[in-house]
């Protein structure tokens, strides 16, 4: 396969990813990604601001998550994000620590 191919299947399956995760699951909580994977939505939006400042493109924390989220991030929250209880932070706490560990 050539790279231009497997750059556009990796562009594709990021998209499904993000229409999965926004569109299909937004009952799925961000805290509840971070804990069992790893990761959440945020991560993709400062992935992707990291991936267009590696290209020489400007991009704020601000845009990368309306690009991720697909609306201003502070709308997704109030329409989707639900409190987290104290076990979920506290995994969380958890899981942070595994992954900035991991970089």
């Amino acid at each position: 396969m050539d790279d231009t191919t497997k750059t556009e299947l990796e562009a594709a399956a990021f998209r499904a990813l993000m229409h999965h995760l926004l569109q299909k699951r937004p009952d799925v909580q961000n805290i509840d990604l971070m804990n069992m994977a790893g990761f959440c939505r945020n991560c993709l939006s400062r992935w992707y601001q990291e991936a267009a400042a590696e290209r020489g493109i400007e991009m704020s924390k601000v845009e990368a998550r309306e690009i991720v989220y697909g609306m201003p991030y502070g709308d997704w929250v109030a329409q989707n994000q639900t409190p987290a209880d104290a076990e979920k932070q506290a995994a969380f706490t958890e899981a942070f620590a595994k992954n900035v560990g991991a970089q």
